[in-house]
């Protein structure tokens, strides 16, 4: 079952990179512009989670009882942001984000990112190894964004959205089935 949570956990995440990354891979950046950001998503998104659950610890002590419900609350209300957010100025976010450099790069890892950050509120109560998902977490995000980038030019932005959505599906139902879970026990 721990692998099954691991895969619900890391799949959305790969979708949503791999939707940015082909939208910036269609500005046709360079090789070297491709790995430092597949190396920014890689750090902030293996980071990130880190970060929710440092976070979400002492909330949790605070919330009591209902802190597991509030965290599948949170998954699942990003889930559904992410499914029904449509980006209709697709084109020139790509371009603005190609060109990030220093802060704004930092600030773009930090960007999409959110979706690890609502992760990481969640990882206590997935019970599975923490460390070893950060790692999994952040060798996907460089891989993904690798991919993204590659095929980028080559798909349509209607691919790319058909991705978002479907991320914003998996995360609805790894809620789902966390709040099931949470239910039955």
């Amino acid at each position: 079952m721990t692998v099954l949570r691991v895969v619900g956990l890391i799949l959305p995440l790969a979708l949503d990179t791999f939707a940015v990354a082909a939208a910036v891979g269609m500005t046709a950046m360079s090789r070297r512009r491709q790995l430092r950001f597949s190396l920014v998503f890689a750090v902030f998104e293996g980071g990130t989670p880190a970060v929710g659950l440092l976070l979400g610890g002492p909330l949790g002590h605070a919330l009591g009882a209902a802190a597991d419900y509030i965290a599948i609350g949170i998954l699942m209300a990003f889930g559904a942001y992410t499914l029904l957010h449509q980006d209709s100025e697709e084109g020139e976010r790509a371009a603005r984000l190609a060109g990030a450099r220093g802060v704004a790069l930092l600030l773009l890892g930090l960007s999409v990112s959110l979706d690890e950050l609502a992760i990481g509120f969640t990882l206590g109560l997935l019970r599975v190894p923490v460390v070893p998902v950060l790692i999994a977490i952040g060798v996907q995000a460089f891989l993904v964004a690798q991919l993204g980038f590659r095929v980028g030019a080559k798909l349509s932005a209607r691919f790319r959205d058909s991705a978002e959505q479907l991320a914003g599906v998996a995360l609805i139902v790894l809620g789902a089935v966390l709040l099931i879970e949470r239910l039955l026990h």
